[in-house]
């Protein structure tokens, strides 16, 4: 963000002076709309320390004042000690708040204090001021060690403003950081510190690690990405490669893959679900419903025959169905590869490890080599990934037919071989290493869901809430992630250039939608009382209001 800052400046001559002044404006206008547009004679505390985010705050407490809010501005050190742009803001407002005294009977509409030390900080602190909105602008993008001194008193203070307000149920303070909650390095997930826990974060330009990936995410609230005039030019060509889904993501896969008039289902494709053992029916049923409801033309349920009365009394009418060998312990076995390779020969997409259990090592080589054998694209959840743990170093995606893995945490650890949860502590790069090291598409499942490319590039999604936490949940993203991907691969069935680009658009919009269609049934059901079928019955809706034109006759 530094060099696209310094970027845009040197090569649009946008001065940088500029782009602070649409920073605070953006954030003046996400306050306002936060308080339904009632800024008027609110009041407003902005701490600001002394570098360029303090300098944010310094012109946003210009454009609060000027909407009608009364607003009281530390400095956390002098005017004299800061630089550039950040100086430039407080002077100014240290003349503005100069003109603007008040009186005995009237506090002054526009205030600046310096603040040099802790107890010059204990005597503003203890001041009885009932804000309606405190502004953290102590620390942007800069930050890589904990807090201390003054900074860490401010931070506690604001921590005792909360508690003050959760034990009285009321809204005010509102807490509002400026791009980062101060205390957070913006290139980690991880707390570092003690830090400001914001209800509401303007970010700037683009998001920040530490605005997306939890857990410092949790401390910032409600995320607006405000653009404040780098040219999107200079975003795209930046080399991060984390990126944070949006709806425009997920809609520009179903807007490529939309029913055309004379579409059918052979031209929406053939998903083959190879799922279930005699103690988990419900994974195959969950996982091949799925596939069908996110659009697939044609889904076939493949699980050991002496389950299959019970999974085809409960899956849709439409779902297909075939038997296959099993083990004395009702689980498919090795016999059923020959099976497989016949049912994959009308396949476009096959999933394999829904509920399979992890009893028998004849299981296992039966997903071993279903994998190694693949002809089409392939997902594997579940047992699935416990039948390849720890991945084996020879086993890659492919051009042609991509592995699209999608464990949780735990999955994960063990298809790296590690038994230590340290392991994931920085989970987008390792998942990015994995995925580039073996040629994969990776779905690390959890609160915020990351989806790796084979490139090494990792996506961030937003959608999905805790009651998506619950048995099936799994099987049921399966199923939607092997619809996409159907209906993807099936449009480019007499393509030349099917390659795993298309493997990973499908898979972010499917996970997309299917934390959206969650987030659809947690609104209307409420988190505790959902279950996994939830999020495919509101499949229908979240695709809906993502292309509403394409979902009409």
């Amino acid at each position: 963000m530094r060099e696209i800052d310094a970027r845009t400046t040197e090569r649009y001559s946008i001065p940088s002076l500029l782009l602070m002044e649409a920073a605070a404006s953006a954030s003046a206008r996400a306050i306002d709309a936060r308080l339904s547009h009632d800024l008027r004679h609110k009041t407003v505390q902005i701490l600001c320390g002394r570098g360029n985010n303090g300098g944010d705050g310094a012109a946003l407490a210009r454009a609060l004042w000027m909407m009608g809010a009364r607003v009281d501005i530390v400095l956390f050190g002098r005017v004299e000690e800061s630089k550039g742009d950040a100086r430039t803001n407080f002077e100014i407002i240290r003349h503005l708040a100069s003109f603007n005294a008040g009186s005995s009977d009237r506090p002054p509409p526009l205030s600046f204090a310096e603040c040099h030390d802790i107890s010059a900080w204990e005597r503003i602190a203890s001041a009885r001021h009932g804000y309606d909105v405190i502004v953290d602008a102590l620390f942007g993008t800069g930050l890589t060690r904990p807090l201390e001194g003054v900074f860490a008193k401010a931070v506690a203070h604001l921590e005792l403003l909360r508690a003050a307000r959760e034990h009285a149920r009321h809204d005010a303070p509102l807490f509002v950081s400026l791009d980062i909650p101060s205390g957070l390095n913006a290139d980690s997930h991880k707390p570092i510190g003690p830090a400001v826990r914001a209800d509401l974060t303007v970010t700037f330009t683009a998001v920040k690690s530490a605005n997306v990936l939890p857990p410092s995410s949790h401390y910032n609230g409600q995320l607006v990405v405000a653009d404040i005039g780098s040219p999107a030019s200079l975003v795209e060509a930046a080399p991060s490669k984390l990126f944070l889904t949006e709806a425009d993501d997920a809609r520009a896969f179903l807007e490529a893959t939309r029913y055309a008039p004379d579409s059918y289902k052979n031209t929406h494709g053939h998903a083959l679900v190879v799922a279930g053992s005699r103690d988990m029916t419900g994974a195959a049923v969950l996982c091949a419903d799925a596939a069908m409801c996110a659009g697939a033309g044609l889904v076939t349920v493949a699980t050991p025959s002496s389950v299959l009365p019970s999974v085809a009394a409960r899956l849709m009418p439409e779902v297909m169905t075939a038997s296959l060998s099993e083990t004395e312990h009702g689980s498919i076995s090795a016999e059923a590869s020959e099976q497989i390779k016949k049912l994959t020969e009308r396949a476009t997409v096959v999933a394999v490890g829904c509920g399979l259990s992890r009893e028998s090592e004849s299981t296992r080589r039966f997903v071993r080599e279903t994998v190694e054998r693949r002809t089409t694209p392939v997902v594997v959840d579940a047992d699935g990934l416990n039948a390849l743990a720890p991945w084996p170093v020879e086993l890659r995606g492919t051009r042609e037919a991509p592995i699209i893995l999608t464990p949780h945490e735990g999955e994960m650890l063990r298809l790296l071989g590690s038994q230590d949860r340290s392991a994931l502590d920085e989970r987008a790069h390792v998942i990015a290493e994995f995925a580039a090291e073996h040629n994969l598409v990776v779905v690390l499942k959890g609160m915020r869901t990351l989806v790796a490319a084979p490139d090494g590039s990792v996506y961030v999604n937003p959608t999905g809430n805790a009651g998506l936490g619950t048995a099936g949940s799994g099987d049921t993203l399966t199923g939607i992630i092997t619809g996409f991907n159907a209906q993807a691969f099936a449009a480019l069935k007499d393509k030349a250039d099917k390659n795993e680009a298309v493997a990973v658009a499908a898979t972010i919009a499917a996970v997309y939608v299917g934390g959206l269609a969650g987030d659809l049934a947690a609104r209307s059901l409420g988190m505790r009382a959902m279950v996994a079928s939830d999020m495919r019955k509101y499949l229908s809706a979240a695709i809906s209001a993502l292309d509403p034109e394409g979902e009409t006759p």
